[in-house]
């Protein structure tokens, strides 16, 4: 059974229904932002369970078309699962190595030494899975702000590292999927034009935020020897996960959407090395809950009646970065990748940058409150990090006025039709 026999079920002022019960979850997990876990996983049920009753799933009704769902998604689901579990314990493997003691000494001790921690984050992102960038950062932060991280700070980190991601096709979960499809790394480079902007105009009220907070720490332990042993570790899982990432868009592309390579990778890794050195299990129980929040987030969103966007446009891509800080970007790049028309750095930098805005917008903003849970609060995220929004704005300005728009053509000649109201009206 095709989408289009599915029922379209109840549609108020023209909405599906499915979009008032995901904002209603959303919603709550803002109000409710200590019980998070709870009203993401109540939010996925009543939607599953409305899906069910009432219209179906895009390949079928009933628990047959809850199945086939489930089948497309579960590569994505599962390798989120395996970098944020595995990931949290390679931050830990990296703090333990205690480099990050080291880091003072080398650092400025103003406020330009935080500038350069985000530009440092923005740089591995580059390169490393945005998630594990974020991580990095956020344990150096710790340490080198002994555990007193302004919520500005830690969203200018979560920035930081979607920024450096957008313009690289193994810097961001998006970008991949976008290479994987055919498009040239060379196409979304310049959104690098954005995310340098975005980065300077986030980073610096961001530093003198944290600076004013909690200064940076003056004087390192130089005295504390590295434990080079955990860092060989880290290298280790990170230059694996960069080949494997890179050897399986390459040589086996009709494979790469079929299992979680990037996942079970890390997690090899991980288990081949624990005897050398035993990783800190400890820090599984509170990632379990982050981890599982951001998939209930991601499987509701991937049940949203979304199947076309709107024309691509300036606009429409500008949308899609505020769209991206509530709605997983993983389906937005499917859906653009399949309409085609668009600049793909610049929607490059709209949807990895966009999720910056909200705490759970991106699984970067989740891996890093798992290590700061005082900063899951949507109030706290959005008045701490004013200057992320003002900066995806700029960001996104300079871009289109530097380079301009330059769409590639539809694969499918057929105009496409509006997208749902919810949609249409963010992207105008």
């Amino acid at each position: 059974m095709t989408s289009a026999a599915v029922a379209a079920g109840w549609q108020p002022f023209g909405i599906p229904f499915e979009f008032v019960l995901f904002g209603l979850a959303l919603l709550g997990v803002a109000v409710f932002h200590h019980r998070t876990l709870q009203v993401a996983a109540t939010g996925l049920a009543v939607i599953v369970l409305y899906k069910l009753v009432f219209t179906g799933f895009q390949h079928g009704t009933g628990l047959a078309g809850l199945g086939s769902h489930l089948v497309d998604e579960w590569v994505v689901l599962l390798n989120l699962f395996g970098l944020l579990m595995g990931f949290a314990l390679l931050s830990r493997h990296f703090e333990e190595s205690h480099v990050p003691r080291q880091l003072p000494e080398y650092l400025p001790d103003d406020w330009r030494g935080g500038f350069v921690l985000l530009v440092m984050v923005f740089m591995l992102s580059s390169f490393l899975d945005n998630i594990a960038a974020a991580l990095i950062g956020g344990t150096v932060a710790a340490t080198v702000f002994q555990r007193k991280v302004h919520i500005g700070y830690l969203a200018a980190i979560v920035a930081a590292s979607n920024a450096g991601g957008s313009g690289s096709v193994v810097g961001d979960t998006t970008t991949t999927m976008m290479w994987i499809d055919g498009v040239s790394p060379l196409d979304v480079l310049h959104a690098y034009v954005a995310a340098a902007v975005a980065l300077v105009v986030c980073g610096i009220p961001a530093s003198l935020q944290q600076h004013k907070y909690s200064p940076i720490l003056r004087h390192g332990s130089a005295g504390t020897p590295v434990d080079w042993s955990r860092l060989a570790i880290v290298a280790l899982i990170l230059l694996a996960a960069i080949g494997v990432n890179v050897t399986s868009n390459v040589l086996f592309p009709e494979y790469s959407s079929r299992f979680p390579f990037l996942g079970f990778t890390v997690w090899v890794v991980l288990l081949v090395t624990s005897g050398w050195r035993r990783p800190d299990w400890s820090v599984m129980p509170a990632t379990l809950r982050g981890t599982v929040f951001l998939l209930c987030l991601v499987l509701a969103a991937s049940l949203m009646p979304v199947e076309k966007l709107p024309p691509a446009s300036v606009l429409t891509s500008f949308g899609l970065g505020f769209i991206s800080a509530v709605f997983d970007n993983i389906p937005l790049t499917k859906l653009a990748l399949e309409q085609g028309g668009y600049d793909w750095g610049v929607l490059a930098y709209a949807v990895g940058f966009g999720g910056s805005m909200i705490w759970f917008g991106s699984s970067a903003g989740v891996a890093l409150t798992n290590l700061f849970p005082e900063a899951r609060s949507v109030v706290a995220w959005v008045r701490g990090g004013w200057h992320v929004a003002l900066a995806y704005v700029l960001g996104f300005a300079a871009l289109i006025l530097v380079m301009g728009w330059h769409p590639h053509e539809p694969r499918r000649p057929a105009a496409v039709a509006d997208a749902p109201a919810v949609v249409e009206a963010v992207a105008q």
